[in-house]
Parts: structure tokens; sequence; C-alpha cells
């Protein structure tokens, strides 16, 4: 286990935290495989923060082939900073590895691919301040640096035309499930649950439900947003959307009392557009017409939000491809998980990390 340790000042909060939990001290918690270049924009962004107390950055590669050690490196003296090596297991079990060896005693959570406001930690607190919650997650927004495709995907990912305000943009559907990729847990929460399961995708989820099943509350804190990367190309997409659509009914297995219609949208939304296709065999057209005017929606809504037709093109093929990969990967679960009554580690092993 290797482990750098920079700006030892942070010590003091040790310390202060041993005898008193009346202040809060945050720690980042970032996992990181295989992204050097990623993490050192995170901690250029994290080293322009307005946040007037002291925090600590716990970041842990998950068994990195191409380490970013000497980038850390780099921020010495900047930031507090403990950086751990460990073999690969996943993105779950790295998060709760950094969580039992941070020294706050409230965790914040992202991913290798996010920019961090400056007023972000900022919100953050004026949040907790104001209405304390053991679990809070954020919204995400695109850059405008960011490429086209990046744009047209944040678009697909965070409109309410698609899932989007179901996932990370709206807090009045049912209960906010924060996602991992910015999410707070406090440490009494993080010990009470024991922190993220071995699945995924679906381990952001799947601890939210936990949560509530042990009596903690959960909110979006709408301020608090990050700059999300997401997947840099259209097969990258489109597999991780399939996952995506593979976790949810394993979720719905696990907690029946959880599982909303919502979370079949994209499934009917294929179904139906085959039978769109179906009807034109009885020269019925009207439903394709339909299917077609939200294209154009899409199109339309992402162009003048973005300000650009290329975007707004891109932005089509985004959502089509949401659909398409979550919906398929949705309908094969059903089938093997829900009807067949597979176990999901047998019917999906790739999606379960070794601990």
């Amino acid at each position: 286990m290797n482990k750098t340790y920079l700006c030892a000042k942070f010590e003091i909060y040790k310390t202060v935290l041993n005898s008193t939990y009346s202040i809060m001290v945050f720690s980042l918690i970032i996992p990181v495989y295989n992204r050097p270049d990623e993490v050192d924009e995170l901690l250029e962004s994290l080293t322009k923060s307005d946040y007037n107390e002291a925090f600590e950055i716990v970041l842990v590669e998950d068994g990195s082939s191409i380490p970013c050690k000497s980038v850390v490196m780099k921020y010495q003296g900047k930031l507090n900073i403990s950086y751990y090596f460990k073999p690969n297991s996943g993105p779950g079990d790295s998060r709760n590895f950094g969580m039992i060896k941070a020294i706050g005693n409230y965790f914040i959570i992202f991913d290798s691919d996010c920019i961090i406001p400056s007023n972000y930690l900022t919100e953050v607190r004026k949040e907790l301040d104001k209405e304390y919650v053991d679990c809070f997650g954020g919204p995400d927004k695109a850059l405008d640096s960011f490429s086209d495709i990046q744009k047209a995907i944040n678009f697909a990912m965070t409109s309410f035309l698609t899932t989007g305000g179901i996932r990370g943009g709206s807090e009045k559907i049912d209960k906010f499930q924060p996602r991992s990729f910015n999410m707070g847990i406090s440490k009494k929460a993080f010990e009470a649950s024991k922190g993220f399961g071995n699945i995924h995708p679906g381990e952001d989820p799947d601890l939210s439900i936990r949560l509530w099943n042990l009596g903690f509350e959960t909110r979006l804190f709408p301020n608090a947003f990050v700059y999300h990367k997401r997947r840099i190309d259209w097969e990258k997409f489109s597999i991780q959307v399939n996952k995506f659509g593979k976790a949810r009914p394993i979720l719905n297995s696990w907690y029946p009392e959880h599982n909303k219609l919502t979370f079949f949208f994209p499934t009917f939304f294929l179904l139906g557009l085959l039978l769109a296709f179906l009807l034109l065999i009885f020269n019925f057209d009207l439903l394709l017409q339909i299917y077609f005017v939200y294209f154009v929606i899409i199109f339309l809504t992402s162009g003048i939000q973005n300000k650009s037709i290329k975007i707004g093109y891109l932005s089509v093929i985004a959502v089509w491809k949401q659909f398409y990969g979550y919906g398929i990967g949705f309908l094969e679960s059903f089938i093997k998980i829900i009807l067949l009554k597979k176990k999901p580690q047998k019917a999906f092993p790739y999606m379960f990390f070794r601990i």
C-alpha cells in the first residue's frame, strides 16, 4: 500500500476531531483509474476554491497502470492531499477505502472526470448549516471548453426532456438519489451503512436506498453543481448507459418497495417506436409522427440551449443512444432477473467487483 501525505498541517484538524465533533471538516474522496490528466484538471480547480476553512483530499488510485502520483506531487504545498495506491477493486470499494482513511467527519465524493466550481464547498456548507442532512447530491453541468459530443451527452443525461430530470436535476420526483460523481455523506451515515456495495454501476442508488432504510435522509443541493465530462465517445457512452439499464432490475429485485414505473420508460420508448413502424403496415403513422416531433423538440431545445445547431443534432444521437442502450439493457436484465429469477452475480458477473 503506497501512501503519500501532502501538507501535514491537516494533522491539527485530526487532533481537534478526536476531541470533539462540534466542527464540520470536509474530506473529498476521489477514486481514480488511469486518469492522470483528469486528476490534474480536478486538483487545479480545487486550488481555486473560495472555501475559507481547511479541507482534506483523499485520492485513491485503484490499481492504475497509469498512476497519477506525479500529478499529485505538483500540488504539494497548495492542497491537503492524502494519496493511496491499492489493488483494483472497483470505484465503490475505493470510495469506501478513502472514507475509512479520511480525517474529516463529512465526506464529499467526486469522480475523477469532474471540475469543481470555486464556490462549491461554500454552497455545500450553506446548505448543511441551513438544513443538515446526512447525505446529499448535486447536479452537473457542461463547461464551454467541453467537446460538442460531451455537451450533447450532458444534455441527454441532464435534460428534463429525457430521464435527466429524474437522475440529477429534479428533487420533485419521489426521494432524491444522489449520484456518486457529486455526492456527500456524513461519517455517521457511512459507518452505519458500511458504504458502497460491490455492484457497478448501480452502487450509488443502492447506497441511497440502504440509507433510507436506516432512517437517514437524502437531499438535492441544487447550487452545488460540478462540471462533469462524462464519457468522451459514443461507444463508451453506449456501454455505460447499457449497464445503467441492467443495474436497475437488479436493484428492483433487492428493493421492490422502491420500484417505479419511470424506470421502465426507456424500454417502453423502444417498444413504442417498434409499434410505430409496425403500424405503418396499416397506413397508421400518427405514433411515428409523435416520435418525430419529440426528436425535433430535442434538436431545437439543445440547439438553443447550447447555441449550436451541431450540438442540437448530436443531442438527438445522444438521446437515441441513451434510450436504446438503457432500454435494451433494462429489458435483458428484467427478463433474466425478474422473470427467470437468475442471481444477478451469475447473470451479469462483470457488474460485480470481487472485494
